[in-house]
């Protein structure tokens, strides 16, 4: 599937390139994506969803065309979410639906939050991403996902630049996640797609930038597994707006673990395992996630 996308500039500077699908007057669903896709990991839902809603997936700051930023602290988690509600202004959208995986996952998380105070997001619909209460705790406490996440580590390593600049971000990749499975399912137009983006060192750098700004601490191996004494979780109110997680279980960087406790911090909140199905559901898996969604849409409209 094709999709065409069309320059957007947001209040603050930053130009973003945007697929906006679907009739203009129908509900409105922003779709994020996560590390290292483009907005055409959403090709299925697009798809699936534009005769109904209005359909905008962005390339997020750093990614492909859109502005790439170099200094990390462009990157931090109030900027990143500031960018989906001043795409939706400048698009002309009031409130809508915010869809995201992994980083655009955790980014979801912000907005829903940040649109459950100002009333602009009526629901959230996350896969594959954690929580930004529950996953520091994790990463202190649960071996498993502090093993998992040691890829952190890699992309921060300011060492690392020099062979970023010259060949893109597939050597940091192939570094990070040596020996591990983290998705081959994909489609090889789809990868080669990927590799050409991945060739770009100033949207490599933009990537990794995500992962240097963001505040989560991993920890080496043999640190202890337990809350520092002085810990203070993240002040965030209940989440009010339903939510939809959808959880692939066989998830290497992002272990089931991360499903305990949400119902503690997410009032209304539907859980939708997805079995054999490994980080990228949304286009491993997309019959499931479309039907979960679906589901989700139907009800809460």
């Amino acid at each position: 599937m094709e999709l065409e996308q069309k320059r957007v500039a947001l209040a603050n500077g930053i130009e973003l390139d945007v697929v906006d699908e679907g009739p203009r007057d129908a509900p409105v669903l922003i779709f994020l994506h996560g590390f290292p896709e483009s907005h055409r990991t959403w090709r299925h839902q697009i798809a699936h969803f534009s005769g109904r809603f209005r359909c905008i997936a962005p390339d997020q700051r750093g990614y492909r065309g859109s502005s790439k930023p170099q200094e990390v602290e462009a990157y931090t988690p109030d900027k990143l979410i500031g960018d989906v509600f001043l795409l939706a202004d400048a698009l002309g959208v009031d409130t809508f639906t915010i869809v995201g995986h992994d980083w655009g996952g955790a980014i979801a998380w912000g907005v829903a939050y940040t649109g459950m105070m100002n009333g602009r997001v009526a629901r959230a619909i996350i896969a594959n991403a954690p929580h930004p209460v529950l996953f520091p705790k994790l990463l202190y406490t649960n071996r498993q996902q502090r093993e998992a996440s040691q890829y952190f580590l890699t992309f921060r390593d300011p060492a690392n630049d020099p062979m970023i600049r010259e060949h893109g971000l597939a050597p940091v990749l192939t570094k990070a996640f040596e020996g591990r499975h983290v998705g081959t399912m994909m489609e090889p137009e789809e990868l080669a797609r990927l590799l050409q983006d991945w060739s770009d060192p100033d949207a490599a750098i933009g990537m990794l930038n995500y992962y240097r700004a963001s505040p989560m601490e991993v920890l080496p191996l043999d640190a202890p597994y337990e809350l520092p004494s002085d810990y203070q979780p993240f002040p965030l109110p209940k989440l009010a707006i339903p939510t939809l997680v959808i959880w692939a279980m066989d998830d290497e960087a992002l272990p089931p673990a991360n499903l305990d406790g949400l119902d503690e911090v997410v009032d209304a909140l539907e859980v939708v395992e997805v079995p054999g199905c490994g980080h990228f559901v949304q286009w491993e898996k997309p019959g499931a996630f479309n039907a979960a969604a679906d589901a989700f849409l139907s009800r809460t409209s």
